[in-house]
């Protein structure tokens, strides 16, 4: 990937992309800049949880469940739900984007699980470590030669 940006992206013609200075987003979790990394380093344009789908109501029809995928890209209609727990972990998740499916047939939706990212991660040729449970869990780009986690 060369040298490292800081991701004040820019699209191929030099276009600023829809969205603010990456250390301006507050990213649920580490490997979600990461991906949002390897978006700007392809040029995609993405929004970053920009709906929340109900997807749940009580008997009197308020909504007591969302559900909101991480990244979402324009230029295919798609959402992106990235999980980078443990197999074990995501069936939550997995409830979620199916009842997100049911609701919403219209909406596409990619889930990227942990073996997906760091799939990813190493055709960038970045390094993945895993993250303890109470650091948020699953995996993340190692920080060596990288800040935070960033891509090279």
């Amino acid at each position: 990937m060369g040298n490292r940006a800081d991701t004040n992206a820019q699209g191929a013609a030099g276009e600023a992309l829809a969205h603010p200075p990456l250390d301006q987003i507050e990213f649920a979790h580490a490997s979600e800049r990461v991906a949002a990394e390897i978006l700007d380093y392809y040029r995609i344009a993405w929004q970053y949880e920009p709906t929340s789908f109900p997807i749940q109501w009580d008997g009197e029809g308020n909504v007591i469940a969302y559900f909101t995928p991480d990244f979402y890209l324009s230029d295919f209609d798609l959402y992106i739900e990235l999980t980078t727990m443990s197999q074990k972990l995501v069936t939550k998740k997995n409830r979620k984007v199916r009842r997100l499916k049911e609701l919403y047939p219209e909406v596409n939706i990619k889930v990227f699980y942990q073996k997906d990212f760091r799939a990813l991660l190493a055709r960038f040729g970045v390094t993945s470590e895993a993250r303890e449970h109470a650091d948020g869990g699953g995996f993340v780009a190692s920080p060596d030669g990288s800040e935070s986690g960033r891509l090279p």
